[in-house]
This record gives C-alpha cells, structure tokens and sequence, in this order.
C-alpha cells in the first residue's frame, strides 16, 4: 500500500507538523465547498463548522478558488457576512517561504478533490489534538 493511502500515516503526518509549526494550512475551494455556486439549495455547514472550529485550533486557512481576482471582494465580503473564517485568497501564509507558483497547504478542502475524506481526516485530526490537551 502506497504510505499516504494508509489514514494512520496521514494523521501522523498533520500531527507532526502541527506540533512543529503550532498550526496547519488548511486551503479550501470556494464555489460548491462554502458556497452554493449554482444556488441549487446545497447546504455546507459542516465544512464551515468544521473551518471555524480548525481556526479556533489556530490554523490557517487559505481559501484556494479558481474564480477570477475581479470576484475575490466578493468572496470575502461573503465569508465575512457569513462568519467563515479565511485568512487570505489565492495567497500562500506570510510564514511560508514556498514560491512555485502552487499555494502552499497541509490540508485541501474541495468539491472535486476528496472532499469527503479531507473533511474527515481533518474531523479526526481535531479529535485528536482535543485528546491531547
């Protein structure tokens, strides 16, 4: 078996590098993750529960969209207007000397990348630092 397909392996791995940072990146898509991009009446209260209880831990969240820089006002304004939290768009951390072009992330959330399985990797992960304190 491939060592990152191993869930165990994966949970190592984010507790490691919390526990040296003191915080992971998560990133997550906008359109269809936190937002209902075709308004077809989808709801995302979990991811975004989940989002404000990964901020509460001190993580940093990324949100990582493809939409067009002219639609990033918006996308803030809604977050803000909707209490999910994000600390910045389509921009790496400050504390991240990572320049290739690609955002720098632990952790994606996305409609079309794993969605389902990063949402619980990270539901464990946060089971697991609550165990810890």
């Amino acid at each position: 078996m491939d060592y990152y397909m191993d869930d165990q392996n994966v949970m190592n791995r984010l507790i490691k590098e919390y526990n040296k940072h003191g915080k992971l990146i998560v990133a997550y898509d906008f359109d269809n993750t936190v937002y209902d991009y075709h308004a077809e009446g989808h709801s995302y209260n979990q991811v975004v529960e989940l989002l404000r209880e990964l901020k509460s831990k001190g993580c940093y969240l990324i949100v990582f969209t493809a939409s067009d820089k002219s639609k990033f006002d918006f996308i803030g304004d809604y977050l803000e207007d909707n209490d999910i939290p994000f600390d910045t768009i389509n921009e790496n951390a400050p504390f991240v000397n990572f320049n290739s072009g690609k955002v720098y992330y632990n952790v994606l959330l996305d409609d079309r990348a794993g969605l389902k399985s990063a949402y619980d990797t990270l539901i464990n992960f946060v089971k697991t630092l609550d165990n810890y304190k």
